[in-house]
């Protein structure tokens, strides 16, 4: 299985794997398939009357492809609006990372899943 550059360095120097303190909404998913676990949690703010991901942050239990994605997911997401970061998908995610071995497809997914359950959360709390 060969990996991107990219996504190697991804892996080893992930930008945002941290706790946010006092998150307003967390988003975590599992697939007990690979056994990659994903917690995302995310800060809102204002900007011009609109909600957006002010900052975020995860921590991911697997393997480089799942870590390389969720810290993708992070770097697409902050700045966006919640409307906008929920029309992430995981084709950005892949193409961020200049490609992904088919077999590792499913951990561009799991990011944004995250990503969609902690909006998901924000609103419901809201």
């Amino acid at each position: 299985m060969e990996y991107t550059k990219e996504l190697t360095k991804r892996f080893r120097n992930p930008k945002f794997v941290k706790k946010i303190k006092n998150p307003d909404a967390v988003g975590e998913v599992g697939n007990i398939r690979c056994g990659d676990i994903l917690k995302l949690e995310i800060k809102v703010g204002k900007d011009k009357g609109k909600e957006i991901i002010k900052d975020i942050g995860f921590q991911t239990f697997g393997c480089p492809a799942a870590i390389a994605s969720s810290d993708v997911v992070c770097e697409l997401a902050k700045g966006k609006t919640l409307d906008d970061a929920e029309k992430l998908t995981n084709k950005d995610i892949i193409k961020k990372l200049k490609g992904m071995p088919p077999i590792k497809i499913h951990c561009s997914v799991l990011g944004i899943e995250a990503l969609r359950k902690a909006i998901k959360d924000y609103r419901e709390k809201k």
